[in-house]
């Protein structure tokens, strides 16, 4: 996926979750997926756009979720299987991704 595409997707999730998105970038970083702050920015590695879909959708609703719930509780969870179903599947294919580094 390149980098526009992959933007267009962020803000597609954005719009169904309803989280308004002030800046939004995708460049290299070195220990995380993405970050987001609460003024509405959010960051995504560049490494995401060699990943599928799925595990793209996976780092993108994750973050999106932030704006609403800060911590991985368990509202945090269940907001993810709403909105992911099986999302411990992804979150294991993505830990596997960094593990194989």
């Amino acid at each position: 996926m390149n980098k526009e595409d992959f933007k267009q997707r962020v803000l597609e999730w954005a719009g169904k979750l309803d989280v308004r998105v002030r800046s939004l970038a995708v460049r290299p970083m070195k220990n995380k997926w993405a970050s987001c702050s609460t003024a509405g920015n959010l960051n995504f590695n560049a490494d995401l756009l060699e990943l599928d879909r799925e595990i793209g959708d996976y780092v993108i609703v994750h973050e999106l979720l932030h704006f609403f719930v800060p911590n991985h509780g368990k509202l945090w969870k269940s907001l993810m299987r709403v909105h992911l179903g099986d999302y411990e599947r992804l979150q294991e294919r993505l830990r596997q991704r960094i593990n194989s580094r």
